[in-house]
């Protein structure tokens, strides 16, 4: 049995600098790196600042006292619900903090170390969204090597074509760190195997979208930089391919890298929403503000 999931909702938190947007979803993805609680709490601090950051999924978040000095600095920062499962072992997970309190997790699923892969149904507007959240495991050590990459990724691609039963004629975000590249990547990098590759495309064959190739095809970015200096786009964005012309924005930002608070470039994604929850074929909304 996985472990319990911790919801968050705070009456009295301190006066969030931005308010939710109710005609879009404002998203941002933050890698934490294991972050110490004083450096979680500077993340959290930076993140509550964006105004990007409505829904915020951040991943390699530990389970010892940084994980928890995060989850707890976000609350204090604005956002109404924090979903964090918690853990008796230590693993990094993921976790999805909101400024709304019309969030609320459902069960993940993904079978296995589902404290990486939280799932939540977000209301913005009187529109519901579905998120997931993953943390794809790196490749592990020498003994285990790529065993716990292989079994999460397995498990993430039979459970994406499950998304849509889990979150029906609504808008569907993935937001993580995969730790595997696109084809074609630039540079190419031969360390990955067909395997990983195949792992990008399983999202696409279950009616997935990468929100950043779709507004941006050719362009080159990169996430990560390895000691060797090379680029690697590691964290991604899907949305929902029935949904994807409603794609306002998708950018990776180097700021929280640059200040030492990360060691990835930072996502943000803007999803535009029809005016009225019940409309249909109504156009999307243009500008979040």
């Amino acid at each position: 049995m996985s472990a319990p999931t911790e919801q968050l909702s705070l009456i009295a938190p301190e006066e969030p600098p931005h308010a939710p947007a109710d005609d879009a979803v404002r998203m941002l993805l933050f890698n934490a790196e294991h972050a110490s609680p004083e450096r979680s709490r500077r993340q959290a601090a930076w993140v509550a600042a964006q105004e990007d950051a409505d829904i915020a999924v951040f991943t390699e978040v530990s389970s010892t006292q940084g994980g928890a000095a995060l989850v707890t600095a976000l609350g204090e920062r604005g956002y109404a619900t924090v979903i964090a499962q918690q853990l008796a072992e230590a693993d990094y997970r993921t976790v999805i903090a909101c400024r709304t309190a019309a969030a609320h997790p459902v069960q993940s699923p993904v079978a296995v170390t589902p404290h990486r892969a939280p799932a939540a149904r977000v209301t913005i507007g009187g529109h519901d969204i579905g998120v997931l959240g993953l943390y794809v495991p790196s490749r592990g050590p020498k003994d285990q090597r790529n065993v716990a990459k292989r079994a999460f990724q397995e498990a993430v691609t039979e459970s994406l074509p499950q998304l849509r039963a889990a979150f029906p004629d609504m808008p569907i975000i993935v937001a993580g760190d995969l730790n595997v590249i696109e084809r074609g990547h630039q540079p190419p990098h031969k360390v990955f195997g067909e395997w990983e590759y195949s792992f990008y495309d399983s999202f696409q064959a279950a009616g997935l979208t990468d929100a950043y190739r779709h507004l941006h095809p050719d362009k080159v970015a990169h996430s990560w930089y390895g000691r060797s200096g090379n680029g690697f786009r590691f964290d991604h964005l899907f949305i929902s391919t029935p949904h994807a012309d409603r794609l306002l924005a998708c950018d990776y930002h180097q700021e929280a890298h640059e200040e030492g608070l990360t060691d990835h470039a930072v996502m943000t994604l803007g999803l535009g929403l029809q005016s009225t929850p019940s409309g249909q074929g109504e156009a999307p909304a243009t500008s979040s503000g």
